[in-house]
């Protein structure tokens, strides 16, 4: 929901970037996955965003094929900056590669927008047609039993302030819980609280046994999963359910 025309899709893709800089260094989740594309000759990322991943890919020498896929207009106007990916605008279910490339990924936990069964089913479908046979899916999803969303009420955000010099606040409220389905808002606000933007998102958590059931229903074999990015076990108690499967 739009509430004040001065802050626009392309503002709310740029808020993207500052909040979210990809750092293969600083951060174990963008190492992760930045060495698992340096390892394939050939790339799909998913819910790519603005490009970052694919953007460090290319500065770090990758010479292979590269694909973005989002179904954010104002995300992929900021990764069209560069012009040595291909970006596509579009969404996971609806890909029609077939057996094009060595890895698809899915980074920032993108993975749990779909929420949706049937969407969820036909993606993950989709993603593997996309692959030849052997080739991996990296991608990491918060664990159920966490409860992740009870850290985001109340309100967790701080002040961002954007390259043209404004300064923003940000919230998040969780709406809804139904099962593993999350519902929650998202508010971008002027300093003195003024909502600018208010967004709903839900979202899929999942434990390891329906996760991997809907792997192996789309023709996937998991290799690894890991409970943090460090690449610690998974257990009962783990935050994250971060996967490496291959493609059968």
């Amino acid at each position: 929901m739009m509430l004040n025309d001065t802050f626009t899709d392309d503002d709310a893709a740029e808020l993207y970037d500052v909040e979210n800089p990809w750092d293969r260094v600083g951060f174990p989740h963008d190492r992760f996955f930045s060495d698992a594309v340096a390892g394939a000759e050939s790339v799909l990322d998913v819910g790519c965003g603005t490009g970052s991943m694919l953007h460090v890919a290319r500065d770090e020498g990758h010479a292979g094929r590269l694909v973005g896929v989002d179904p954010d207009a104002a995300m992929l106007k900021r990764a069209r900056r560069r012009d040595d990916v291909e970006w596509v605008l579009g969404t996971a279910a609806g890909l029609r590669y077939d057996g094009e490339f060595a890895l698809a990924t899915m980074a920032s936990n993108a993975f749990q927008c779909l929420a949706d069964e049937d969407d969820l089913r036909d993606s993950l479908v989709a993603i593997r047609r996309a692959l030849r046979a052997g080739g991996g899916f990296v991608f990491g999803t918060r664990h159920l039993w966490a409860r992740a969303w009870e850290d985001w009420n109340p309100a967790d955000g701080g002040t961002v302030t954007l390259p043209d010099g404004r300064s923003l606040r940000g919230w998040h409220e969780v709406e809804r819980v139904e099962g593993p389905l999350v519902t929650f808002s998202e508010t971008v606000a002027r300093p003195d609280g003024t909502p600018l933007r208010v967004s709903r998102t839900t979202l899929r958590f999942h434990v390891p046994e329906t996760l991997n059931g809907f792997l192996r229903d789309a023709g996937f074999a998991v290799e690894h999963q890991f409970g943090d990015w460090g690449r610690g076990p998974l257990t009962a108690g783990s935050r994250e359910i971060i996967t490496i499967a291959r493609a059968q």
